[in-house]
């Protein structure tokens, strides 16, 4: 014979269930995210560096400041995986591969009417820099789809994270279990303390920026790794190849004509010259971001900028007139 619950004690059952999923839901969601961090090493180091401690201080005392495990995990996990697949350059050349949502006729339409709409300033950079106006955009386009996605996160927190994590323990139980071995343990130690280095120099320049621009480095957007602006330039590329084009005081990669001058003034910096070989631009482009594909679908997309441009240009043909027998 079934046995009736009554109905209160059904209900408090029902709320006692839910809350505990609650929790539980809380309990991986904060295991999985953030967590809590000691940041005195990295606040030493800031110091010894010559910051200014009370500012450095209050800083990392702020709510927002947060330590994200993921972003380092994520990363070692990436470059181990990369390490133990890398296809034959044979295969490289034969298939050349490329971001194919680029090259859709709608995101070719909308970077040459970007093209059009910014093209005094575009002009300006390919007389100052000789890089071409459909470079500039097609970076841009595959970088933050001309400006509209600059990054969900807080690059101060993202190098923070990074730059905290010295030792594989710190990020350990949020790597795949399946990724690290004995064979590659080591590999995954010297790659992380070099990472940390790396998002440690990006940190610093990420401050002496954020003071040159009068900014809250706490809120400075960026990407997963830590780039900033429209043309997403690391905080040391802002430092070095930042142009203040518009002559307000202040370099502003969230501002379209300092950020055509940045990359035009970074490119030629590494090698871009007029008149210069389809792979030397590619070695150029590669520079900008370490990708075969993305230097390809750059050059695939500035190439149908280029078309388009010429096709507009071609002067209609005039009729023939016939003459009459």
């Amino acid at each position: 014979m079934r046995c009736a619950m009554p109905r209160g004690r059904i209900k408090d059952a029902a709320a006692a269930a839910l809350l505990a999923s609650f929790f539980l839901c809380l309990f991986f969601f904060l295991s999985a995210g953030t967590a809590l961090a000691d940041w005195t090493p990295l606040i030493k180091r800031l110091v010894a560096d010559r910051f200014d401690e009370s500012t450095v201080q209050a800083l990392f005392s702020r709510p927002e400041v947060q330590f994200d495990p993921m972003i380092m995990s994520r990363k070692v996990e990436a470059l181990v995986r990369k390490r133990g697949a890398r296809p034959s350059s044979a295969v490289v050349r034969r298939y050349p591969s490329v971001y194919r949502t680029f090259l859709k006729p709608g995101m070719i339409e909308v970077a040459r009417a970007y093209l059009r709409e910014n093209s005094t300033s575009l002009d300006e950079v390919r007389r100052k820099y000789g890089v071409p106006q459909e470079i500039i955009v097609s970076i841009l386009l595959v970088e933050t789809r001309l400006g509209e996605y600059v990054g969900q996160r807080f690059a101060f927190n993202t190098l923070a994270s990074m730059a905290l994590c010295t030792e594989l323990e710190m990020i350990r139980p949020y790597v795949s279990e399946e990724i690290l071995t004995p064979d590659n343990e080591d590999f995954a130690r010297r790659r992380l303390r070099e990472k940390s280095g790396w998002a440690y120099n990006e940190l610093r320049a990420l401050l002496v920026y954020a003071d040159r621009l009068g900014l809250d480095p706490l809120r400075i957007p960026g990407s997963f790794y830590g780039a900033i602006g429209i043309c997403q330039f690391m905080p040391s590329h802002a430092v070095n190849f930042g142009v203040d084009a518009d002559k307000d005081g202040k370099v502003d990669l969230f501002s379209r004509t300092d950020a055509f001058h940045s990359i035009g003034n970074y490119l030629r910096g590494h090698g871009w010259r007029t008149g210069m070989s389809r792979a030397k631009k590619h070695r150029v482009i590669r520079a900008y971001n370490p990708s075969n594909t993305y230097a390809n679908t750059v050059l695939a997309v500035a190439d149908r900028l280029v078309l388009k441009k010429t096709a507009r240009k071609q002067p209609k043909q005039k009729a023939i007139p016939i003459n009459p027998a």
